[in-house]
């Protein structure tokens, strides 16, 4: 059997349903708030559309909360495929790290958000509809959860970066198959 013919384990449909929508979330929600927080840290503009971009980040980051705990969940009773056959132990460990770097950070930044919002406190969203404090208020700890909240997001955006330049990397350069086992379609036979 050559390398070209190693059988392959794909991620399962919900793997990469849960991928994806995560994706779709954060492709949302990283200009979102960069936007929001240039309009109102940086013009000082408070107006209608400053607070519908803070209500919808608000709730974009707790249902990517929601949506990543669930995928965690999933992961650790199901598992994940075995890594691609044809990478190097270097390369598996890098990937590992930047996955579980990623997990991690994709809860510590929108708790960090939650706690930031809870201290202001700023739980309104659209209205009638209020997120549960998790903190009393306290407007100067809120100014320490939100520059956490933005380092920490800086960093996801800086894993994200690494995995994605890792996938293509390994589709247009070692032309393997990490890539095609989140996309099908994309495999080497």
């Amino acid at each position: 059997m050559t390398e070209r013919q190693i059988p392959v384990e794909l991620y399962g449909r919900a793997q990469r349903s849960f991928h994806w929508l995560t994706v779709a979330l954060i492709v949302v929600q990283v200009p979102v708030g960069v936007y929001m927080a240039y309009r109102g840290n940086v013009l000082n503009v408070w107006d209608t559309l400053t607070g519908v971009l803070y209500n919808s980040h608000k709730l974009v980051g707790v249902t990517i909360l929601a949506v990543v705990l669930c995928r965690l969940a999933y992961r650790l009773v199901r598992g994940a495929p075995a890594d691609e056959p044809t990478i190097e132990p270097w390369q598996k460990i890098a990937s590992h790290l930047n996955h579980w770097g990623l997990y991690l950070l994709l809860v510590c930044v929108p708790v960090a958000g939650y706690i930031g919002v809870s201290l202001f406190p700023a739980l309104d969203i659209f209205g009638p509809i209020s997120l549960p404090a998790v903190v009393a208020p306290n407007k100067d700890a809120a100014k320490t959860a939100f520059l956490v909240h933005g380092l920490l997001a800086a960093a996801l955006v800086l894993l994200i970066a690494v995995h994605v330049a890792a996938a293509l990397f390994h589709y247009f350069v070692r032309r393997d198959n990490v890539l095609g086992r989140m996309i099908p379609r994309l495999l080497r036979r």
